[in-house]
């Protein structure tokens, strides 16, 4: 038994470049997708910057009201970076629902 989150098969990534001005439009497009679980920025070079976990099954307008704070803060940091990798670990929504609703 282990205590911390488990990876499942169903979980996958996908890395996106990104320029600074365009960072706070491009999450908002994915926390609306309702099937990001976490997004994690970095510099081009790898270094982790921010990671932010997202509730699986979360109403889309109310997740991005939860992360508005979030939001403003990117936004300040994009205007001082000029490129971002953007890491966006994904589930699939139908296999998710099948592991609740055997």
């Amino acid at each position: 038994m282990t205590n911390g989150p488990e990876n499942k098969d169903t979980d996958w990534k996908e890395e996106i470049f990104i320029a600074g001005n365009e960072l706070v439009d491009r999450i908002k497009e994915l926390v609306a997708e309702g099937n990001v679980r976490r997004l994690i920025i970095r510099k081009p070079d790898g270094e982790s910057l921010l990671e932010i976990p997202l509730t699986a099954g979360v109403a889309v307008g109310g997740a991005v009201t939860i992360i508005a704070p979030v939001l403003a803060a990117l936004g300040a940091l994009a205007a001082l970076i000029k490129d971002f990798k953007l890491e966006v670990v994904r589930t699939d929504p139908a296999e998710s629902d099948e592991e609740k609703h055997p």
